[in-house]
């Protein structure tokens, strides 16, 4: 009975010592200063095994206080540029791309979005989504998530 009652007294010693247990979910948090800081409880991107989850990019200044881009254009371009910042930090371009969510304020601006939209995936583009919806963070034009994996 006493070897038993020190057996469970090391036990627990050793997780008190230890902390508590958490899951691996063998989820990675990345971020660069390429682009502006998270503004809310979410990470830049997160890699699990080899994809890469970027939150969604809006037109924000790099201090990510103010909206930059007066019409979708500019909009999109600077969109675009950030992620691309995202993809570099990681060792990745375009070419990794292998799904896009676009979220867009107004779909009468689609084939000005897709123009520009079409200079970054110029070969083997990504599976995609484009959705029109009511309204968007800071009120921007265009919200752009990916997914990426990594070779």
């Amino acid at each position: 009975m006493k070897r038993h009652s020190v057996l469970i007294a090391a036990a627990c010693a050793s997780i008190l010592i230890s902390g508590p247990a958490v899951a691996d979910t063998g989820k990675q948090i990345h971020s660069t200063t390429g682009v502006y800081p998270a503004i809310g409880p979410y990470s830049q991107m997160v890699q699990a095994g080899n994809l890469i989850f970027m939150a969604g990019v809006i037109p924000l200044n790099k201090e990510g206080k103010a909206v930059e881009g007066k019409d979708i254009e500019e909009q999109t371009r600077l969109v675009l540029t950030y992620i691309g910042e995202k993809l570099k930090s990681q060792g990745l371009g375009f070419e990794h791309v292998v799904m896009s969510n676009v979220y867009m304020k107004d779909l009468n601006d689609f084939s000005k979005m897709n123009a520009i939209y079409g200079e970054y995936f110029k070969n083997q583009p990504p599976a995609r989504a484009t959705v029109e919806v009511s309204r968007l963070p800071r009120d921007v034009l265009i919200e752009i998530s990916i997914i990426a994996a990594k070779p």
